[in-house]
């Protein structure tokens, strides 16, 4: 039964029969003599047909092809100019860094060498303009002196 609820009936078909036809036997040629290595003779196989029938011939090895080597997705040169710019970028990177680094170290060696001057030279104006006793010279002790119609007798 169908889904439609209706029989059906089997439809018989026919029948072809095929008769085998004898072959003809084979003339006697002879085969032209090939020299060949003992060990490299081919192995001979026989088949026995439906029939009956005998088919004898050489058997064939088949060659084992080379398994195809496998193309990456993505090219090697396309991986290694990605990794050549991730590696420029790292440098450059470095290089601000560095250059950051010693505009840092350049001003902080000026503003020792601006302090050492400023500590330096007002040493100096001290020794210079600084009023010691050690100092050469004649001493003039002004409170001893006597002042008399303006005049200075010392």
């Amino acid at each position: 039964m169908y889904p439609d609820h209706t029989p059906r009936v089997p439809v018989q078909r026919a029948v072809e029969v095929h008769q085998s036809i004898p072959m003809p036997p084979a003339v006697a040629v002879p085969a032209p003599v090939v020299a060949v290595q003992p060990g490299a003779v081919p192995a001979v196989a026989s088949i026995v047909l439906p029939d009956g029938r005998i088919v004898t011939g050489y058997a064939i090895d088949h060659t084992q092809h080379a398994p195809a080597t496998t193309v990456p997705a993505v090219s090697r040169t396309a991986v290694n100019a990605a990794l050549g710019g991730v590696g420029f970028l790292a440098v450059c990177g470095g290089l601000l860094l560095l250059t950051s680094f010693i505009a840092a170290l350049t001003a902080f060696i000026t503003q020792l060498i601006t302090l050492a001057a400023v500590i330096f030279g007002g040493w100096i104006a001290v020794q210079v303009l600084g009023s010691g006793s050690h100092r050469g010279g004649t001493t003039v002790n002004i409170r001893r002196a006597v002042i008399k119609r303006n005049h200075f007798h010392g």
